[in-house]
């Protein structure tokens, strides 16, 4: 069976587990937190960085942070993850979504501003697949309403759009570190990234039960105390050591999914050139990290044929999401504005072939063969 996806494991990961079970610290923001954070933010040039146990409680302090209130609005594309959306709902907001683009599956930032209202408190580009959104478009967009940009990058760390690091254009970006993803803190976590200095303060402070824990134990204050709202983001240190181990690898986890990824790509462009298929699109401006590779068919019950014709192969090959916009919650919790051209049709086409870190060549091999098959056949 080639599964869709295997966890990285680099090799140091079980050496720094008991390393941090041996110094006794196993709460968060000990040492394998901190050499986490210092390694973000030297390669991330960002203003703070902060581990969570997940993305989703990184885009919940997003939420908290940016004072989203009842009756708020926040635009957002349908096609992502609950999570993006679950964040500021839980907050009371109302979420706008706004059709995507088919070449990237990112939001069509043309459409962006068309949807603010009086009530609009934020934009949250999503970067499927580690591929950018449009933000020069985005921002520009937003610093002219007076808007915040959180960028969900949870696919999308070590992806940059023109040179910069996703997650740090925005004022605010959340990455995830769940087992599907190209690094992992061991099958869960996240990373607050601030990108403007007077959310700082405020996010140790939420972070923190809503303490100021963080300025006692740099003796910034006598004592601390409740502050501020806040809940328990910090995820322990067997999470950030397992991380560590997986940083210290980025550009060899990197280059392996790269390499497969650009496989799957020259093999199966002449698919797309007979226009059997689609493969995924990278504008110019971003240098994606290979989170995905994932390829589009013709319709709905054309890529049901062909999920059921890798799994007789033993291939796990899955689509992905249901557009949020028309889910039970979704109807009831958000509007989707202008005309639905994009998100429902191309999501009925899109799946995702396998990629891990340290896949085998038989395995590639493997699945590019079980696709050309299905098309010789079809």
């Amino acid at each position: 069976m080639i599964r869709f996806n295997l966890p990285p494991v680099v090799g140091r990961e079980m050496e720094y587990i008991a390393e941090a079970i041996k110094s006794g610290k196993l709460s968060g923001d000990n040492t394998f937190t901190k050499r986490c954070h210092d390694w973000f933010m030297q390669q991330l040039e960002c203003k703070k960085t902060l581990l969570t146990p997940s993305c989703t409680h990184a885009l919940e302090m997003a939420a908290i942070l940016i004072d989203i209130q009842p009756g708020d609005e926040v635009i957002m594309p349908s096609y992502t993850f609950v999570s993006t959306a679950n964040a500021f709902v839980m907050r009371g907001a109302k979420i706008v979504f706004v059709d995507i683009r088919p070449d990237t599956m990112n939001i069509d930032e043309t459409l962006i501003e068309a949807a603010i209202t009086e009530k609009t408190k934020a934009i949250v580009p999503v970067h499927y697949a580690g591929v950018a959104c449009e933000m020069d478009t985005i921002l520009e967009i937003a610093n002219r309403h007076g808007l915040v940009v959180v960028e969900d990058a949870a696919q999308a760390m070590m992806s940059r759009y023109k040179g910069r690091h996703l997650g740090t254009v925005g004022h605010i970006g959340a990455f995830s570190f769940h087992e599907t993803k190209n690094y992992t803190s061991g099958g869960e976590g996240g990373l607050l990234i601030i990108n403007d200095e007077r959310f700082v303060e405020r996010a140790e402070i939420i972070r923190e039960k809503g303490t100021n824990r963080s300025l006692f134990f740099r003796g910034m204050v006598d004592k601390y105390s409740w502050v501020d709202i806040g809940s328990s983001y910090l995820p322990c240190e067997l999470q950030a050591a397992y991380l560590l181990a997986q940083l210290e690898q980025v550009e060899q986890i990197n280059q392996n999914r790269l390499d497969i990824w650009h496989r799957y790509q020259d093999a199966l462009l002449q698919l797309q050139q007979t226009g059997e298929l689609k493969l995924p699109s990278i504008p110019e401006s971003c240098q994606h990290n290979a989170h995905m590779f994932y390829l589009k068919t013709r319709d709905l019950a054309c890529r049901t044929a062909l999920i059921d014709h890798l799994k007789s192969r033993e291939i796990i090959a899955p689509f992905h999401y249901i557009p949020l916009h028309t889910s039970t919650a979704g109807v009831f919790h958000s509007r989707f504005h202008g005309e639905d051209n994009f998100t429902t049709r191309e999501s009925d086409k899109l799946l995702r072939l396998p990629v891990y870190y340290n896949m085998t060549d038989d395995d590639i091999s493997r699945v590019i063969t079980s696709v050309r098959d299905f098309y010789a056949n079809t």
